[in-house]
């Protein structure tokens, strides 16, 4: 059993998947980290955009096994690579491209949101994936797991919420 974090500027009652952001490293979904410190910096900028709300941490279990047991497709990038830096590059340009994949979770490294510049130098072929994968990587230790369906969804079991 793996317990996750998501950070938000309120608690999470029922997941909505459509509240998701699109265009996100892993598309628009569900977005949690197994890194409590990680959540709650982003619960504390999430408020900090938004008066009046509460940096707030719900907290879950989710049992991998299970969802494997389930066979829920379920990709893991255990570091920065080329096929990551693709795969974020894709998702973050879903909405102008059409991309999509069927995977119903995905696991790994978070892209540091101030490069843009860099995936426009990919874009362009000024740089290549490989430089493009050790540009991106966010440089402080951080995770997400990103939940893409309501029958991944369905194995989130919600354990605690911890206002900051």
């Amino acid at each position: 059993m793996t317990r996750l974090y998501h950070g938000s500027n309120q608690e999470i009652g029922e997941i909505d998947l459509s509240l998701g952001l699109p265009d996100k490293d892993f598309g628009q979904g569900f977005y949690l980290t197994h890194l409590r410190h990680q959540a709650e910096r982003m619960a504390l900028s999430k408020c900090s955009r938004s008066q009046g709300k509460i940096p707030t941490v719900t907290v879950y279990e989710f049992d991998e096994e299970e969802a494997r047991r389930q066979k829920l497709r379920i990709k893991v990038f255990d570091k920065p690579t080329e096929a990551w830096a693709k795969f974020v590059n894709d998702n973050r340009h879903a909405s102008r491209t059409g991309f999509t994949h069927d995977y119903d979770i995905v696991i790994g490294p978070v892209a540091d949101d101030s490069m843009a510049m860099q995936f426009r130098l990919f874009e362009q072929g000024y740089i290549t994936l490989r430089q493009l994968a050790s540009k991106i990587t966010f440089p402080k230790d951080n995770s997400q797991h990103f939940f893409a369906t309501e029958r991944a969804v369905s194995l989130l079991k919600k354990v605690e919420v911890i206002t900051l």
